[in-house]
């Protein structure tokens, strides 16, 4: 994003704030500076220089000062196009060395550089480029600023870094004609590019690198790219030819791309490839293991069949996990608890697999082991916790473990400059500054203070920056202090409107924007439940709500509701079952309905199994922060056996 992007971006914010009261005006010291601040911020655009003559002493001395004389020098490099002053040179190249390191130079020196690249100044780009930290683009221009200063000592072997690059790099053209025409790009290390760029799936990119180079080293790299684009069309023509010449490794990729682009395909094909290429069973292994994956994935009946192909040798920890989950599928306790058993102790020894390994002790009639099992899962706090729970029908209660406040600490962190402008950023809604200067700040901690920069966001009613910096500082189960409820007013209406439970909403807002209404995907998915506006309108319309747009998706009261109400049309579309509604909500209702099984199963069968890492994550976080927020808000241990339903077709 430009820095007038963020301008604006900010602009908006500031606005808003301006209608507001001021911030704690009579006690607050800074409130006078921060109304000027912001006043000055929102006529930006109208600035002529760094400084302005109104500019008062409050306010030069404010601790965003230097925000709002970078937003207004940014300004003067956008309406200056490429005919900048070379006072205004001089005037952002005082500020970006005055402010070195720090987040307020960071994107006006990015915007600089790119202008001076334009304009040609490379002596000067030189003097402010940082190699080790710049983005890719300027480190292109960097090369040519160094061709045109003839400061080309160590240049060659400086490119041929950027050029093992898996994707097109335009500003790197001119750079990478110089190694052309020095010799320095050899045919290895073209080919070397280009089998980056087939590793990570970009086959046309690949065929364009490989154009220069001789058919014998062309033609296996053109042939592994073909099998990416067409596995089908380029295997059948490897079986109707036996004995054809191809790498392995090669085949494999294009194999794997087949088995999961179309299963039946590769099911079909398997034998006559194994026979034509003249695969051992060793190599044949490594060819049934992508397709055993994939119908894993798929829930396919065939998946276990596919697995009792691969070698022991073959399997890794995440094709054991998948072994496990089909048998789980398929109701083959032994050949689950096999997989576990098979597994590294590492993964073995998570709260999942000792879960799972309980489930199976127990279907086998060993039922001392399996309550040692799930007893052992408990004090996880997790998903499996909750669920063993209700297999021994215990009840559940958080283990609760406080951080403690150091208040010299607390003291020593809140008056740390980045984390007084963080705050100050967040103030006046700049809150993508304000993220970039807590991070910066919270860089600077040592081990003993940075947990307690959780208390520091937490008291400053930053919650997103509280878990954060909590995650960062593993502190995991203070939940009085992770699991606030900022939103009551907003969660209680929408829990009235629709029937659902204030805690599932909450544990539903929590897992998807970390109490951030401002929050964006990547996705243009806003707001606290992270809602796509087309989502939020066709839920408006069915529950006759007003009509959101972008910006009122972010006000918490039009988001949680819709947000709900969105849960509670999943819900009903698949008859009340919260894993497949949850699913929905995540991945989409069309993903939940195809992973719908043909017969009853086991709701933690059905959760383990569904295909989507992040996905069933999803789910399982929201079961445990729903028992979080119970307990928080009864004080009492929650049952969870209502968590064994199964799920239907």
């Amino acid at each position: 994003m430009t820095s007038t992007a963020i301008f604006r971006l900010g602009l908006a914010s500031v606005v808003l704030l301006l209608a507001l009261p001021s911030v704690r005006a009579q006690t607050d010291p800074l409130s006078v500076a921060r109304t000027a601040f912001q006043q000055a911020y929102a006529n930006v655009e109208a600035s002529t220089s760094a400084e302005e003559p109104g500019d008062g002493t409050a306010l030069r001395g404010y601790v965003l000062y230097p925000y709002l004389q970078a937003a207004r020098l940014a300004v003067a490099l956008r309406k200056a196009s490429l005919s900048v002053p070379e006072a205004l040179d001089r005037q952002i190249a005082a500020f970006v060395a005055a402010n070195d390191g720090e987040p307020v130079a960071q994107e006006l020196r990015r915007s600089w550089l790119a202008s001076l690249a334009e304009r040609g100044q490379w002596a000067r780009f030189l003097e402010f480029h940082r190699p080790a930290t710049d983005e890719l683009a300027l480190r292109c221009q960097g090369f040519v600023a160094r061709i045109e200063t003839q400061k080309t000592e160590g240049l060659a072997a400086d490119i041929a870094a950027v050029w093992l690059t898996p994707r097109s790099v335009p500003e790197c053209e001119r750079p990478f004609e110089l190694l052309r025409g020095t010799g320095a790009l050899t045919p290895a290390l073209v080919a070397q590019r280009a089998r980056l760029a087939l590793e990570n799936n970009n086959p046309s990119f690949a065929r364009q690198i490989v154009q220069p180079l001789p058919a014998n080293l062309a033609a296996p790299l053109l042939q592994w790219a073909a099998l990416l684009e067409n596995p089908k069309r380029e295997i059948d023509a490897l079986v109707a030819s036996p004995g054809t010449s191809i790498d392995e490794a090669t085949l494999l990729a294009g194999w794997t791309r087949l088995a999961r682009t179309d299963r039946t395909a590769a099911k079909q094909r398997y034998g006559p490839l194994v026979q034509a290429s003249g695969l051992d069973a060793r190599a044949a292994s490594r060819f049934a293991l992508p397709l055993a994956l994939a119908l894993s994935w798929d829930r396919d009946a065939d998946a276990l069949a596919w697995f009792s192909r691969v070698d022991a040798a073959d399997f890794d920890d995440t094709a054991r996990e998948w072994q496990a989950r089909a048998a789980l599928w398929a109701g083959d306790w032994t050949t689950a608890g096999r997989s576990i058993a098979a597994m590294t102790e590492a993964t073995r020894g998570t709260a999942r697999w000792r879960y799972w390994s309980a489930r199976i002790a127990e279907r086998e009639g060993r039922a001392a082991e399996a309550r040692r099992l799930y007893e052992s899962v408990l004090p996880d706090d997790n998903f499996y916790s909750g669920m063993a729970a209700a297999r021994l029908k215990r009840t559940v209660e958080p283990h609760v473990q406080r951080l403690a406040v150091d208040d010299a600490r607390l003291a020593r962190i809140e008056a740390q400059a980045a984390l007084v402008r963080a705050r100050e950023l967040r103030a006046s809604g700049l809150i993508r500054d304000a993220l970039a200067e807590w991070r910066f700040g919270q860089g600077q901690l040592s081990p003993e203070e940075l947990p307690q920069a959780v208390h520091v966001a937490s008291r400053w009613g930053w919650h997103d920056q509280a878990i954060t910096t909590a995650t960062a500082a593993r502190v995991f189960y203070d939940y009085p202090l992770l699991y606030p409820r900022p939103y009551d007013r907003e969660v209680a209406a929408a829990a009235k409107l629709t029937g659902l439970a204030p805690d599932l909403i909450y544990g539903v807002l929590r897992q998807e924007s970390l109490y951030r209404n401002d929050a964006v995907s990547t996705a243009n998915a806003r707001g606290l439940m992270q809602l796509q506006i087309d989502t939020a309108r066709r839920t408006a319309r069915a529950w006759q709500l007003p009509r959101p747009t972008e910006i009122t998706l972010s006000d918490p009261s039009v988001n949680v509701t819709l947000g709900a109400a969105h849960v509670k049309e999943l819900l009903d579309r698949f008859g009340g079952q919260l894993p497949v509604a949850l699913a929905g909500y995540n991945a989409g209702p069309n993903a939940a309905r195809r992973w719908l099984p043909d017969g009853a199963r086991d709701v933690d069968v059905w959760v383990e199994n569904i295909p989507y890492n992040e996905t069933r994550g999803y789910v399982q976080r929201i079961y445990w922060h729903r028992v979080v927020f119970a307990w928080l808000r009864t004080g009492k241990a929650q049952d969870t056996r209502a968590w064994l339903a199964s799920i239907r077709p």
